[in-house]
């Protein structure tokens, strides 16, 4: 059974999209109508924008969401996926790709997601730590006790937890986590503390579009970032989606479900190889590839 997931912020590359634009005029014009949909000329910053750019939440999101499924229309009959998932923003893409949302309407939830999200982060300064090589429970215990907004926000496989918080709590969790003998506590270069309850002002706002949005059967279950447990109903897949910005990625979870309904390959499709590189810490033998043109 072949599983195709979607990579989330961060993966973005200056020149992204630029080989996809070029390919086929039916791929540029999916790139032409997201400029018009987003009311700006993505495509530029996408192919020769800066690093610092392309790093604007508003741009990153749509960015991404638009090389992951732009390359997955592009692998036409040969994109036939048994189950799928998407990390964080990659949930949307994933959505898409299997057809349980518009290619349109998918953009438009981004760019709203984007944009409630930039808000949010402006209203409190916060931020995330990458924690490395520290059980997740010990790292559940130490965001527990400290007297800040602070909680694990990306489940991202076994010894790899992300938090995210106040940048007070994100500081007091680093120390703690330090004392408690994680190999690495580094905080991250971003600009809030996604899948937090700092992002409930983005939630409430992307709720609303969310349920003003039609939802369909897609085509393949998807593995979903709240519950990490397979779903095909729309209207549970709408439900969860609007959790997802307030909790935790459970992407160590949606792994290990996958593996256990029988994926026995799994294709990455967008930019970059981080969940190629999380799947092999499930299992070094497993089957991962790129999605190609």
């Amino acid at each position: 059974m072949k599983a195709y997931v979607f990579p989330g912020q961060g993966a973005q590359f200056t020149g992204m999209g630029k080989d996809l634009y070029n390919s086929s005029s039916k791929l540029k014009d999916m790139f032409q109508k997201a400029n018009s949909i987003l009311k700006f000329k993505i495509t530029d910053i996408m192919f020769d924008g800066t690093e610092e750019e392309l790093k604007q939440t508003n741009v990153t999101q749509p960015a991404v969401f638009l090389h992951s499924v732009i390359l997955a229309h592009a692998l036409g009959e040969e994109f036939k996926p048994d189950m799928v998932a998407g990390h964080s923003l990659g949930e949307f893409s994933a959505l898409v790709a299997s057809r349980a949302l518009t290619f349109e309407d998918g953009l438009r939830l981004v760019a709203k997601r984007a944009d409630a999200m930039q808000k949010a982060c402006m209203i409190q300064e916060s931020t995330m730590a990458a924690i490395l090589g520290l059980e997740d429970n010990k790292v559940e215990n130490i965001c527990s006790g400290i007297d800040e907004i602070v909680v694990p926000a990306n489940y991202n496989s076994p010894g790899q937890l992300v938090i995210s918080g106040s940048v007070e709590g994100i500081n007091q969790a680093i120390a703690k986590c330090n004392d408690a003998g994680a190999k690495r506590a580094l905080q991250l270069k971003v600009g809030g503390a996604f899948h937090s309850p700092l992002m409930e002002p983005a939630r409430v706002e992307l709720a609303e579009a969310i349920n003003n949005t039609r939802f369909s059967k897609g085509i393949c279950p998807i593995y979903q970032n709240v519950t990490g447990q397979s779903v095909n109903d729309p209207e549970i897949i709408k439900s969860n989606l609007i959790s997802q910005l307030t909790a935790p990625v459970m992407w160590t979870k949606i792994m290990q479900n996958m593996i256990a309904d029988g994926a026995k390959e799994v294709i990455e499709v967008g930019p970059g190889k981080v969940l190629q590189g999380l799947f092999k810490k499930i299992d070094r033998k497993f089957a991962v590839s790129s999605a190609t043109i």
